[in-house]
C-alpha cells in the first residue's frame, strides 16, 4: 500500500515546450529565408528567446502580401473594419496576463507597469477602432464651388504603410491601429525585445477575423530593414517614430523617388495619426444629373 501511494505521488520530469519565434507574413508564420535569429535576454543576462532576424527578401514578401490584401481591406465597410478591430481588442483582453508577463520578462519593467502598458494598449486599440465609421464625417467635406456642380472631398487610405515603432508594446500598437483602421495594410518592423510580445500579438491576429496580409510583422534590426522599406517603390508611407532622429533624413531621401509619405509621432493618441496616411479624393458631379 505504501509503495502504491509513493508511485502515485511521483512527478514525471518533463522538458518545457519552448516557443519557436518566426515571422508573420500573409496570415502565416514563415521562417526567414536567411535562417538568422538573434537573442533576447533579461536584465540579468538570462536567455528568453531567439526571435527571427528578418531579411530584405522577407520584407519584399511582406510587401507583396500587403499589396495583395490592400484593395479588399479598403473596400470592406467601415463598420466591418471596426468590428474586426474590436474583436482583436477582445482577444488582447483575454490574453492580457500573458502579454504583461512577456513584456515584464523581456523589457525588465515591473509586472505592474507591464500590466498598465497592456491595459493602455488595449484601450488605444479600441479608441482607434471607434474611428472606423467616423472618418468620412471627420475628414470629408462638401465644398462650395461656382457653377452647377457638387464638389465632394472623400478621404481614402493611402495603400501600403511601413511602421518602425520604438522598442515597446504600446508603441507597436500605436503604430499599427491608426494605419489599418482607414483601410491601409501594414508591414511592422519590430526591433529588439519588443519581438517577444509582437509575435504573441501575431497569434492573436492569426485567430481573429483580420484578412491575411493586412498586418505583417517582421522582427529584427531597424538599421537593416528601414532603408529597404524607405526605398521600396511599392510602399506608400512610412511611420518612422521609432527611428533614431539622426537617421530619419537619410530615410526620407531614400523614399523621395516614389514620393513616399514619412511621419513621426510623439505617442499621443490622436485622429491626426489616422489621417496622416490617408489621401483626399475630390469628386465633381453636375447638379440635376
Amino acid at each position: 500500500m505504501a509503495s502504491s501511494k509513493k508511485a502515485i505521488s511521483k512527478v514525471t520530469p518533463r522538458l518545457e515546450v519552448k516557443k519557436t519565434y518566426k515571422l508573420y507574413i500573409n496570415g502565416a508564420f514563415p521562417r526567414s529565408e536567411s535562417g538568422r535569429v538573434y537573442e533576447v535576454s533579461n536584465t540579468k543576462g538570462g536567455f528568453i528567446a531567439n526571435p527571427t532576424l528578418a531579411s530584405r527578401k522577407d520584407l519584399r514578401d511582406a510587401v507583396v502580401a500587403a499589396r495583395a490584401a490592400q484593395s479588399g481591406w479598403a473596400k470592406a465597410t467601415a463598420y466591418n473594419r471596426g468590428q474586426i478591430l474590436y474583436r482583436i481588442a477582445e482577444m488582447l483582453e483575454g490574453r492580457a496576463d500573458q502579454f504583461a508577463s512577456e513584456i515584464s520578462l523581456a523589457s525588465g519593467v515591473t509586472l505592474r507597469k507591464a500590466q498598465d502598458e497592456v491595459a493602455t494598449a488595449i484601450d488605444r486599440w479600441v479608441w482607434y477602432a471607434g474611428w472606423s465609421d467616423k472618418l468620412s464625417a471627420a475628414f470629408g467635406a462638401t465644398n462650395p464651388v461656382a457653377g452647377p456642380y457638387y464638389n465632394f472631398t472623400i478621404p481614402e487610405p493611402q495603400g501600403v504603410i511601413a511602421v518602425a515603432p520604438a522598442e515597446n508594446f504600446l508603441a507597436f500598437i500605436d503604430s499599427i491601429a491608426p494605419a489599418i483602421v482607414s483601410g491601409n495594410t501594414v508591414i511592422a518592423l519590430v526591433p529588439g525585445s519588443a519581438a517577444v510580445a509582437a509575435m504573441t500579438f501575431a497569434e492573436v491576429l492569426a485567430t481573429s477575423d483580420l484578412p491575411a496580409g493586412v498586418i505583417n510583422i517582421l522582427t529584427g534590426l531597424h538599421d537593416e530593414l528601414a532603408p529597404w522599406a524607405a526605398s521600396h517603390m511599392d510602399i506608400d508611407g512610412f511611420d518612422i517614430s521609432g527611428i533614431d532622429k539622426k537617421k530619419r533624413t537619410d530615410l526620407k531621401v531614400a523614399g523621395a523617388e516614389n514620393l513616399k509619405r514619412f511621419h513621426h509621432f510623439d505617442g499621443a493618441i490622436s485622429p491626426t495619426r489616422i489621417y496622416a496616411f490617408m489621401e483626399a479624393k475630390t469628386v465633381w458631379h453636375p447638379i440635376g444629373v
